[in-house]
């Protein structure tokens, strides 16, 4: 894998010609539909029987299809009208990682589809065999970039950031659905791939942060996806029946990475509203659902009041995220190009 030093600027790839709102509408819409289906999957967490599903996971799940169905047609729409701004995209070595976000929002909407006992409905299949396949694709493509040069669209220093686990967290995220039907060998291949890089790319964020410093201001919000790897991987486990130990030891390494990004909360309080900030979503919701879930057994009933208590804090977070959203797509914000 070739990382380059840092560059004297930043990247070749073209800013998206049109300046029209509807052509900064990216695949990064999809990660708030990522944040809904994961406060639904710990609300689901937080009753253990499918008889008692709180008002909140049916309204949560609610928000989640119709965000879904409407992120997806406006993006393609998008690509439709404004072609060139999509390939910005893909080219760019920051943006280019939130195409993932698409492929898990079809993943999390099979998940969220046996969550409610539609296991054997074929639709619910047909999405969870689209965003494992896309997310596996997205994966290869996103690190094959790694062995380019920085001038011919390959990663600087400057690229690595936390977003790059964002495809790592979508093939770690395929058994909590995928386990439902005979695809185990798949399920597990793909599983074992989000094992192997989740550690690497964070090894190449710490030495990224020793070589070209801090990320910038307007990122920090990222660190919170950090949360997300071990946190997924630890509901994967308990869904496969792995020893609770292994859960547990991915709860861990969820808390410090929490703890980390939290250490930041004064530099992320200062900052203006952007999308970075939807970086806290998912991983706050695994991470909830993770606590829920070891809440549940027999050596976990000491973590019931905080498990609850972190779940409530997702769904403020989660609601504040949105309102803002809402705010600055109707006064443009949220729509203007990069500067």
């Amino acid at each position: 894998m070739t990382i380059h030093a840092l560059p004297q600027r930043a990247t070749s790839a073209a800013p998206p010609p049109a300046h029209a709102p509807l052509a900064q509408f990216g695949f990064v819409w999809f990660v708030p539909v990522m944040g809904w289906i994961g406060l639904t999957m710990a609300w689901f967490q937080s009753s253990p029987s499918v008889s008692g599903i709180p008002m909140t996971a049916q309204l949560a799940s609610l928000i989640a299809v119709v965000l879904f169905g409407l992120v997806l047609l406006t993006n393609a729409v998008r690509a439709w009208r404004h072609p060139q701004a999509l390939m910005a995209d893909l080219r760019h070595p920051v943006r280019m990682a939130f195409t993932a976000s698409g492929a898990i929002a079809l993943v999390l909407m099979a998940t969220l589809g046996t969550l409610w006992g539609l296991t054997d409905a074929l639709w619910v299949q047909a999405l969870w065999w689209a965003g494992s396949l896309l997310e596996f694709s997205i994966t290869v493509w996103v690190m094959s970039r790694c062995l380019r040069h920085a001038e011919s669209g390959g990663l600087a220093w400057p690229a690595v950031t936390p977003l790059l686990i964002i495809p790592i967290v979508g093939n770690v995220l395929v058994p909590l659905a995928g386990l439902q039907w005979p695809v185990q060998g798949w399920v597990s291949a793909q599983f074992g791939l989000g094992l192997f890089l989740w550690p690497l790319v964070v090894g190449l964020l710490l030495v990224r942060w020793i070589q070209a410093g801090p990320l910038p201001a307007r990122m920090t919000p990222t660190l919170f996806i950090l949360v997300a790897p071990p946190s997924a991987i630890g509901l994967a486990l308990l869904q496969w029946a792995a020893p609770p130990a292994a859960a547990w030891a991915c709860w861990g390494v969820a808390l410090m990475s929490l703890l980390w990004a939290l250490s930041q909360w004064r530099l992320i309080a200062g900052l203006p509203f952007g999308m970075p900030h939807w970086g806290m979503s998912f991983p706050l919701a695994a991470f909830s659902a993770l606590s829920l879930r070891l809440s549940r057994l027999p050596e976990g009933s000491w973590l019931m009041q905080p498990a609850q208590l972190a779940l409530w804090i997702t769904t403020g977070v989660i609601l504040w995220l949105s309102v803002k959203s809402l705010q600055g797509l109707f006064n443009g914000h949220l729509l203007q190009p990069e500067g």
